[in-house]
């Protein structure tokens, strides 16, 4: 039995974020890949949607400028021949500010021929913002 590609990608992402070596994430990625990180867009300039292996790749380098992963832990997992999808917990640092961030997220990913496809990733936005300004948001009260 062959490794599933999600185990390949993700290795490869993490060390293009960690160690900003991106070569090994590039031959994982499409060249039509369709890729979405759902999120403060206006807070966070890699989130949004991108397409096209140049773009995906860029949206890395700047995410690999911003932090740095130190754990991730799988909460559940579910695989298919050519997709999967999962529930993660990041364990972050904010480069810029240094700040520790906890971050849970979502994500869906469909490969082809071996290479990442389409991704969605889905993230907690709420507790990201907090964690990023370094204080609560107060919302008002909804009756």
């Amino acid at each position: 039995m062959t490794e599933h590609s999600l185990w390949g990608f993700s290795r490869a992402l993490h060390r293009a974020i960690n160690d900003r070596q991106p070569d090994e994430l590039e031959t994982l990625i499409d060249e039509d890949v369709d890729w979405a990180i759902y999120g403060p867009v206006d807070m966070f300039t890699f989130l949004g949607a991108r397409r096209g292996k140049a773009a995906v790749l860029d949206v890395c380098r700047q995410i690999a400028e911003t932090v740095r992963v130190h754990r991730f832990e799988r909460e559940s997992i579910m695989l298919s021949e050519n997709s999967a999808a999962s529930m993660m917990r990041y364990s972050l640092t904010a480069l810029g500010s240094n700040r520790p961030i906890s971050l849970r997220v979502a994500h869906f990913a469909q490969f082809k021929s071996g290479r990442l496809y389409s991704l969605r990733v889905l993230v907690d936005t709420f507790d990201l913002i907090e964690q990023a300004l370094g204080s609560p948001i107060h919302l008002p009260k909804m009756a």
